[in-house]
């Protein structure tokens, strides 16, 4: 499983802490793990060649083998445990399955429960001797400081009943410790009347399952360091458990049941994470690998999903057995040489964010040919074997896979599964960056860098806080068509668990808050730029008509944008290649200005309890984050390219790599357009300036009509500057000119020598002056002297405005208009006159 976990054994020492070297080394065959507590010390026990069995404790701090315990007969364990402090060994034995070999328990005994002092070795009291068998498990208290005065220790027994034993013990000469009042051990009845039943060692959680009515319920009690446990919920499960037979999980790892046997019986378990998810995976039993199905119940989503899938042919080497692992935000699904499922169990709703693979994959080649059992956290084991494993994702291999996969599924699925793997974040985007680039055109169910944008910001803030999954959107997409290959899929909602406590902390009071989500929360609270686009486009308009509302409120919305900025710049300290953030844009500024009030205004409605501050520099780090990947990305483009800053002038022909930078800016726009998401300030001119050295005159106008690309008034200021008049020039000139809006155009018109943008001023001015102009009768004489040429339709025209610009001077005194008279108007329109003749 190297490709997709990182695997450790943890067994290498075979010296025992007593000096028994050789015990493991002559007797590997024959090792088997037979628990793993919670601090991670794993208990294995071996035979001599004379049949004694001997117990060892492998310490996960010092890396250490200990001899624990030998016993002088021919037995077989099925079950141990050892107290926290290692002063106090429980373990139930059977006959050894031999022919002729006489039974050495206590008459009449199928199964014999002991508990034993090993600090040092000393007494050894029977718990029970009964004709079933019996399994046990030492509770580890949250305190781990000091040594506890109590131990409390549960005994489960094949008979469907489950107690409490409470261990006293004292230090006597010296460091001696023996069990008080041994023959007086206080025991309480923990469940009964359970067909199923499984231990979470990391968080001291008991599941089971008892039927009433036919009718399986789930139950967990949490144990407490106080001494004390509580039932925290209950929860029916839509399965049927009444000829199931006996099953526990992770109570002791026994080879007492042949392995094939095991297999044909159902699967069973039940995974939680530090998010608050509680996640029920189920199997039953199948004689054969043509068809199996199998279901997950998303307690904490209030639904359910049952998967079919069909394997194929069926390799007689393979041991059948369905595994389910717990990874974290993922659970495996592993059915050896035949499928590989990784089901994302935070992000559920849609299929296309689970990874699919049947044995058709090179994966399922490389993974081990054996069934798996997932213990507490993220620590596996190989019964065959009997080796200890973590597993954990493997981002490296997964980054190869996602280059290699042609399915958009598998490109999406293992997308989010790259990005949930948060380690070096920077390192990793600038990787899936280098692969959008160079697959941007052959994903055809969503769009790249609109999904990358929208998974790599929320990432970047979940772990911050809880809930925040159900606030912020995960991915870009609300439904999923496509069919995934070989998988069919029926999801249902479920009953919620009942909560039987009133008072949660830690782990379930992240549960209870999403269970509360699923009841009350409907539709999905997740945020959108919807007030945001319609109050950007109300501010532009009125931007447009001059009638804009409170500077105050438009002030605050552009400090909201200078913040933002700020925040990205002080976290990217090497320069850029781009010319980025090197013009105000007020558009731009407008809309992240916005995006911050009303992100900022949503997550304190719904974050309850979470500091103001918090969630200011929350939002700011999240709209931070989406302009930064998309300075990445154009970054990337131009590095990948090798542009250079000569690559924005005018005069030079267009080269191939500029044409590539532009196809992936415009791409880069239709992401954010359609989700309405913000720009670096300063990627519009940019966009605006490689638009008018790509495309011909007649594209780029189409471009520009259609909003692909904005004329920033950088952009055609600059155009104004740095193009020549050649007919080619003045025809694009004209163009943009006239498409400028009223008040920018007069301001760029002014930047242009030109009589096309003279006339342009000249009638802007006239019609300013002409607006209000009452007739009144006038002189009929004229002084001709004053004017240069005798044509008396204009002179008379240049003589009425010179008077309403001598009586009424407010009328033109504006900023920008100081030279414009009508001696301007009359000079302009000699020589538009004179153009058109071409004269």
């Amino acid at each position: 499983m190297n490709m997709v976990v990182r695997v450790e054994n943890y067994l290498k020492s075979t010296t025992t802490s007593t000096g028994e070297t050789g015990v493991l080394e002559n007797n590997y065959e024959c090792l088997r793990v037979l628990n793993v507590e919670r601090n991670r010390n794993i208990i294995y026990t071996c035979k001599d060649d004379e049949g004694n069995v001997f117990f060892g404790l492998y310490d996960y701090q010092t890396k250490q083998n200990e001899h624990l315990y030998t016993f002088e007969k021919d037995l077989q364990v099925v079950s141990c445990s050892v107290n926290r402090e290692k002063t106090l060994l429980a373990t139930s034995l059977v006959q050894a399955a031999k022919e002729g070999k006489s039974n050495e328990l206590q008459p009449g005994s199928k199964c014999l429960t002991l508990l034993v002092e090993i600090h040092p070795i000393n007494n050894v009291k029977v718990l029970k001797a009964v004709d079933s068998y019996i399994w046990v498990q030492f509770l580890y208290p949250h305190v781990e400081s000091h040594p506890q005065p109590e131990n409390h220790l549960l005994l489960l027994s094949e008979e469907k009943y489950i107690e409490q034993f409470r261990i006293q013990v004292v230090q006597e000469d010296g460091n001696r410790v023996v069990i008080k009042n041994s023959g007086h051990l206080p025991r309480e009845r923990v469940a009964e009347d359970f067909v199923w039943a499984q231990w979470d060692m990391s968080e001291q959680r008991l599941y089971y399952i008892d039927l009433k009515k036919s009718r399986s319920v789930l139950k967990c009690i949490q144990f407490y360091a106080d001494e004390h446990f509580k039932l925290m919920f209950e929860a029916p499960l839509d399965i049927s458990l009444s000829d199931s037979g006996f099953k526990l999980v992770n109570f002791g790892y026994s080879d007492l049941q042949d392995q094939e046997e095991l297999s044909k019986r159902l699967t069973l378990c039940v995974f939680t994470n530090h998010t608050g998810s509680l996640c029920v995976c189920y199997c039953p039993n199948f004689d054969s690998c043509e068809q199996i199905t199998y279901s997950v119940f998303y307690f904490h989503k209030g639904h359910s999903k049952t998967f079919t899938t069909a394997p194929g042919s069926v390799d007689s080497r393979v041991t059948k057995g369905i595994t389910f692992l717990n990874l974290d935000y993922y659970v495996a699904v592993y059915l050896p040489g035949h499928f590989f499922h990784l089901l994302n169990i935070q992000h559920p709703d849609l299929i296309c964010h689970s990874l699919f693979l049947t044995e058709n994959s090179e994966v399922i080649d490389m993974l081990p040919h054996s069934p798996l059992q997932s213990l507490s956290g993220s620590l596996v084991l190989d019964s065959c074997s009997g080796k200890l494993y973590r597993a954990l994702l493997n981002q490296s291999y997964l980054l190869e896979f996602l280059w290699n996969t042609r399915l958009d599924c598998e490109r999406m699925a293992l997308l989010h599964c790259v990005l949930s793997c948060g380690r070096d974040p920077r390192r990793l985007e600038a990787k899936i960056i280098q692969w959008i680039s160079e697959n941007i055109s052959a994903c055809h169910s969503f769009d790249l860098i609109r999904e990358f944008i929208i998974a790599s910001s929320y990432w970047s803030i979940y772990p911050e806080t809880s809930n925040i999954d159900k606030l912020l959107p995960y991915s870009s997409l609300l439904t999923w068509d496509t069919e995934i290959p070989g998988i069919t899929l029926v999801t249902e909602e479920i009953p919620l668990p009942l909560m039987k406590v009133h008072s949660f902390k830690g782990y379930w009071e992240k549960l209870n808050s999403n269970l509360e989500y699923v009841k009350y929360s409907k539709p999905h609270l997740y945020y959108n730029n919807s007030v945001v686009r319609r109050e950007w486009h109300n501010l532009i308009s009125e931007e447009k008509t001059g009638k804009r509302r409170s500077t105050v409120y438009v002030r605050n919305i552009l400090d909201n944008a200078i913040k933002v900025i700020s925040n990205l710049e002080a976290k990217n300290l090497e320069p850029r290649l781009t010319p980025l953030f090197q013009e105000e844009d007020n558009h731009q500024q407008l809309l992240i200005g916005l995006m911050v009030s009303e992100l900022r205004d949503h997550l304190l409605r719904h974050l309850q309890g979470v500091e103001k501050k918090k969630i200011e520099q929350m939002v700011l780090d999240y709209v931070s984050k989406l302009l930064d990947l998309i300075c990445q990305i154009l970054e990337a483009s131009w590095r990948k390219h090798n542009l250079h800053p000569w690559a924005l002038n005018f005069n030079r022909q267009a080269s191939a790599a500029e044409f590539a930078v532009f196809h992936i800016m415009t791409r880069i726009l239709e992401a954010t357009n359609t989700l309405f998401l913000p720009l670096p300030p300063g990627f519009h001119t940019l966009h605006m300036i490689l638009g008018v050295r790509c495309l011909p005159l007649h594209n780029l106008l189409h471009y520009i009509d259609h909003g692909v690309l904005l004329l920033t008034e950088a952009a055609v200021t600059r155009l104004m500057k740095d193009l020549d008049n050649t007919e080619k020039n003045e025809k694009l000139k004209f163009s943009i000119i006239m498409r400028l809006p009223p008040l920018t155009g007069q301001k760029i018109c002014r930047l242009w020598d030109h009589p096309v943008s003279s006339n342009i001023i000249s009638r802007n001015h006239v019609k300013r002056l002409l607006q209000n102009y009452n007739k009144q009768p006038w002189s009929s004489v004229m002084d001709k002297s004053s004017f240069s040429v005798e044509f008396l339709p204009l002179n008379y025209f240049i003589h009425i405005l010179t008077d309403i610009e001598s009586s009424n001077p407010a009328l033109y005194a504006f900023e920008g208009h100081d030279n414009v008279d009508a001696k301007f108007v009359e000079e302009a329109a000699l020589k538009h006159t004179a153009m058109l003749l071409g004269l």
